[in-house]
């Protein structure tokens, strides 16, 4: 397979289930060879199975991205073989259980913080160098991350910090590379029926929520 006709790569961080897994599905389908990461392996092999039954293609690597020598040996790996990355998407998120401030459990802080801004830091550097090395050129490949801004809601103490922070350090990311890439992208996904949301909202009704599916189509043609 000559270049030209090589597919285009697609890194998604946290794509066994929800919106990670919604997107990663939908690149395959539309000629995408995704990478797809996430701790949960059934989780992966199910997506593998969805891809490849559309004739796409998949790399599987069940790992915990808070781990950092995991993610120097994905990187590494991915660049041993292919040299670069097109595009990263990174809706990998640990969401602790909804709590009053007074009562936030030390351990789903730790994990918050681990996984929501250290391991989002971590894989700036790592993922950067591969989106550079994009044959279409610094400023054609991407990053996209996920907006839920809930920082000084009541209850979402961990989850609101953590994820606000994950998302200032995109930004700050976003304003580096402006001009010389890669290009950084903050969406705003709808309300959806993930599982996240519902261990937020516990008895929410769900039909006026946006589909898992749908969302993803309407944010990967944003890119």
């Amino acid at each position: 397979m000559t270049e030209s006709t090589a597919p285009k790569l697609a890194l998604i961080t946290g794509a066994s289930r929800g919106l990670g897994f919604a997107l990663a599905e939908a690149l395959g389908r539309q000629g995408w060879h995704v990478v797809a990461v996430a701790r949960t392996q059934g989780g992966l092999e199910d997506l593998d199975d969805r891809i490849r039954a559309t004739g796409g293609s998949a790399t599987l690597a069940p790992m915990d991205i808070t781990i950092p020598e995991a993610m120097a040996q994905l990187c590494r790996g991915i660049y041993d073989r292919w040299g670069h990355l097109d595009l990263w998407l990174h809706p990998a998120i640990h969401a602790a259980p909804l709590t009053p401030a007074g009562h936030i459990d030390a351990k789903d802080l730790e994990r918050s913080l681990a996984t929501n801004v250290t391991a989002t830091a971590t894989l700036i550097q790592y993922v950067e160098p591969l989106l550079r090395a994009a044959p279409a050129g610094a400023l054609a490949a991407t990053a996209m991350f996920f907006d839920d801004p809930r920082a000084g809601e009541k209850f979402f103490g961990a989850y609101g910090a953590t994820k606000a922070a994950q998302i200032a350090l995109a930004r700050s990311w976003q304003a580096e590379t402006v001009n010389i890439g890669p290009r950084v992208l903050i969406a705003n996904p709808r309300p959806m029926p993930t599982a996240t949301r519902g261990r937020f909202y516990p008895g929410e009704d769900r039909s006026g929520l946006t589909p898992i599916r749908d969302e993803a189509a309407r944010l990967l043609a944003g890119l």
